[in-house]
């Protein structure tokens, strides 16, 4: 069979010594929509916050944002850790984007036609240069580290219990992401006291939802392990 023939059948993508088929290829691109999707609904969405136990205030972003770490962990898995990096290196150019997108609209001046919009428009669209700075530095961090734990656990602990090395590296993932953000945005506006709180509330409350989503995980593994999309190079 000739390189043409081949090219034909086979996408000209190799990650890890695996050769993607275009089904394999859709496969991944859809993963990645997800990981993205996910992303921007945990930046944006978040604003809002619902009451929770104990008369304590949850983020909805508590619902998307787990779906970011699982999706490297199940990227990771099944395709390496040059795959899992690269989702992350996506979301960041794409964070960093929407944040200088955002701030160019927001210094272009308003038509009077327009002015209905622009308190909603600037409440939610007007993040702070301190905000921006402090969601893009936690994510590019957490989730490096979120691949290197994930690595490091599966060296450790072998290719079986995925659900025990995910959830191990989302502990101290998460933890960092949290720590990050918190400090950076609002070191000078709570005290002491107070943040460490929001940090460990927060941070209980985003490991929690990833053990609840594990499931997911493994439907994501089911779909992306099937044998006849990918061939060993």
């Amino acid at each position: 069979m000739g390189k043409d023939a081949l090219g034909g059948r086979f996408y000209n993508l190799t990650i890890n010594m695996i050769q993607l088929t275009e089904q394999s290829f859709k496969k991944l691109l859809i993963a990645l929509a997800i990981y993205l999707t996910s992303l921007f609904a945990a930046n944006t969405l978040g604003l809002k916050i619902m009451p929770f136990i104990f008369s304590s205030h949850l983020s909805v972003g508590v619902f998307s944002f787990p779906i970011v770490f699982l999706t490297t962990d199940v990227i990771g898995e099944i395709y390496g850790k040059r795959a899992a990096k690269l989702f992350v290196l996506a979301g960041f150019v794409s964070t960093a984007l929407f944040i200088f997108y955002s701030f160019l609209s927001l210094a272009m001046p308003w038509s009077a036609d327009g002015e209905l919009a622009k308190q909603g428009y600037n409440l939610v669209f007007g993040i702070s240069t301190r905000i921006a700075i402090a969601s893009l530095t936690a994510f590019v961090i957490a989730e490096y580290q979120d691949v290197i734990a994930f690595f490091f656990f599966r060296d450790k602990l072998g290719t079986k219990n995925f659900w025990l090395r995910s959830n191990l590296s989302n502990l101290w993932s998460q933890l960092l992401d949290t720590v990050i953000f918190m400090t950076i945005a609002f070191v000078e506006i709570y005290p002491t006291r107070v943040l460490i709180s929001i940090i460990i509330t927060w941070w209980l409350y985003k490991v929690a939802m990833g053990m609840l989503y594990t499931p997911l995980s493994y439907i994501g593994l089911r779909l992306l392990r099937q044998k006849p999309d990918l061939t060993q190079n």
